[in-house]
């Protein structure tokens, strides 16, 4: 490992989404980067299946695209605007997913990987670092599984525990396994292309069954140190939302409305939706269904549903634990560590939540790291965009004593003055941001 202090100028630690966007923007800002990733160097995570950089371990879709609208894709066009590699892979990569962005993971993941690699400002280091740099720039961008010497170097830097929630992963299936007599294509109310998702129908006795079979399945059993760790709520196990109640999944992931099944001409009782998950089409994610129940039960209970009772499944549910600092009081508006100023810290770690929002604060991280090296002051983005909107919440908008993982939404943007119909609202959030951002980037 080559220590001499001056190959780099700004060291990141983490290869996830968030450090490798902080990367890219520092290297085409003209800043030599070292990027220490543990993955490669015989090291791993619970959750990683590959050594590639921006891994995506859980869902393969950013949400929604649609910019007009929706906060998440006013996000992807923000960071689009500002030459984001994730944004871009994104595209290259992407899959069939009605107005959602969704994308061929591997592929994906294969693009970031080599061209970060390919950039002369980039040098990628496979090394565990176990902890905090007592000095140089630095980015801290190892996601929510943080190895516990390093989060125990942060424990001790911040003065005060990490927190942590449980991330459960969705099931992937192989396309050629499915039943089509009875499963169909379409996407809700035939948005998007249409056809981008495979719809399993389930009339009232079938969901009821498949209920019961979620509420009694053999679950993964807790460590003593994972038992009082809460769940964040946009990535509910499946099971645990069946037992929130009998109708729970049916107005969440298993929503029949504005699905027609082709056998019947109308809505079934409860669908379950599958979305293509590489490039190809050969493989399709389970939408909704994170889950904690074992290996066993997942293919037993999984089987049940119509139209996937001969399912071969390419990976199966899984559980991690993720950690997270309390950056509302930890973080300055820049994202520096207020105990120590020469760190600052990049994506999940922070609370946000989401693969896209992960990498915004990566690139914000990035940018205002390159400023400050460079001897320029870079003002935090405007509190009506996405990503001051976002930065906000997570440098002091925020409640601290409760403070969760947070996607993007409207809610975290400053409100907009009257009384105006929720279409419209969105609209003028939207426009505002879009001008807000054109300010910023300008000045």
């Amino acid at each position: 490992m080559n220590d001499t202090p001056n190959t780099y100028d700004i060291h990141i630690i983490g290869g996830g989404l968030a450090g490798s966007e902080a990367a890219w923007q520092l290297a085409q800002a003209g800043v030599k980067v070292r990027i220490s990733e543990m993955r490669g160097s015989g090291d791993c995570t619970p959750a990683h299946h590959t050594d590639g950089l921006a891994e995506l371990v859980c869902s393969n879709s950013f949400r929604s695209d649609d910019a007009e609208s929706n906060a998440v894709g006013l996000l992807h066009a923000e960071m689009r605007a500002l030459d984001s590699i994730i944004m871009a892979q994104g595209d290259v990569h992407k899959v069939p997913a009605g107005s959602a962005l969704a994308v061929d993971r591997d592929g994906f993941s294969e693009g970031v990987t080599a061209q970060l690699a390919a950039h002369p400002n980039i040098e990628i280091v496979r090394e565990r670092i176990d902890a905090l740099p007592t000095e140089g720039l630095t980015i801290v961008a190892t996601g929510p599984l943080t190895a516990a010497s390093l989060a125990g170097s942060i424990a001790g830097a911040t003065g005060s525990d990490h927190l942590a929630f449980f991330d459960a992963i969705a099931p992937i299936v192989h396309r050629d396994s499915i039943d089509f007599d009875t499963a169909w294509f379409q996407s809700r109310w035939d948005k998007g292309e249409g056809k981008d998702y495979i719809n399993c129908p389930m009339d009232r006795e079938q969901y009821a069954a498949f209920h019961q079979a979620l509420m009694d399945g053999e679950k993964t059993e807790f460590r003593d140190w994972e038992k009082d760790t809460p769940y964040f709520e946009g990535c509910m196990p499946v099971e645990v939302m069946a037992e929130r109640g009998f109708d729970t999944l049916r107005f969440g992931p298993m929503k029949p409305v504005g699905l027609d099944d082709p056998r019947t001409g109308r809505w079934p009782h409860a669908v379950v939706q599958l979305r293509q998950d590489n490039k190809d089409g050969t493989l399709w994610n389970i939408v909704g269904f994170q889950t904690k129940l074992k290996h066993a039960e997942q293919v037993r209970i999984f089987r049940t549903i119509p139209g996937l009772e001969n399912a071969e499944f390419a990976r199966l549910g899984g559980l991690h634990r993720n950690t997270f600092i309390q950056s509302p009081i930890l973080l300055d508006h820049q994202l520096r560590l207020k105990s120590a100023p020469h760190i600052r810290f990049a994506g999940q770690i922070t609370g946000c939540e989401g693969y896209v929002e992960s990498a915004s604060i990566g690139l914000l991280a990035g940018r205002f790291a390159a400023a400050e090296l460079q001897g320029r002051t870079l003002e935090a983005p405007p509190r009506e965009t996405a990503l001051g909107a976002l930065l906000s919440h997570i440098t002091g908008e925020a409640e601290a004593d409760t403070y969760q993982p947070m996607n993007v939404n409207f809610g975290l943007f400053p409100p907009i003055p009257g009384k105006t119909k929720k279409a419209d609202r969105k609209k003028m959030y939207t426009g505002r941001a879009k001008e807000a951002l054109a300010g910023w980037m300008a000045g």
